[in-house]
C-alpha cells in the first residue's frame, strides 16, 4: 500500500493489536483471492534512516515468507523502538501471533 488513504481507511476501520515489538492495525479486504498486503509508517523517533530501513526490509521478508497463510486483509504496522534489537526469531513469532490473532 502506497496511498495516504488507504492507510487512513485501515486506521479509521480497522482493528488495533499491540505487542512489544510493534502495533498493527488490519481490515478485511473487499476483494476475495487478492492476497494481503503490508504497510509500514516507520516513525523518526525509531531511529535514524539506516535503522527505519533495515526494519522495513526485516518486516517486509517475514511478511513476504507468510502472505499466502494469511488470507484477504490490509495490514499496516507501526514498528517499536524495541524492534532494533528484537532477533529474527522473535520478529517471526510476533508476526506468527499477529497472523493468528487476525484470522481469528
Amino acid at each position: 500500500m502506497l496511498r495516504s488513504a488507504e492507510f487512513r481507511k485501515i486506521y479509521d476501520n480497522g482493528v488495533r493489536l499491540s505487542g512489544p515489538l510493534f502495533a498493527a492495525f488490519f481490515v478485511a479486504r473487499p476483494e476475495q483471492g487478492t492476497g494481503a498486503r503490508l504497510g509500514l509508517t516507520v516513525p523518526r523517533a525509531v531511529g535514524g534512516a539506516v535503522e527505519r530501513n533495515r526494519l522495513k526490509r526485516r518486516l517486509r521478508e517475514a511478511f513476504r515468507l507468510r502472505r499466502a497463510a494469511l488470507g484477504d486483509f490490509d495490514i499496516v504496522v507501526n514498528p517499536r523502538r524495541a524492534m532494533l534489537t528484537a532477533s529474527a526469531d522473535e520478529l517471526r513469532k510476533a508476526l506468527d501471533k499477529l497472523m493468528d490473532r487476525v484470522k481469528a
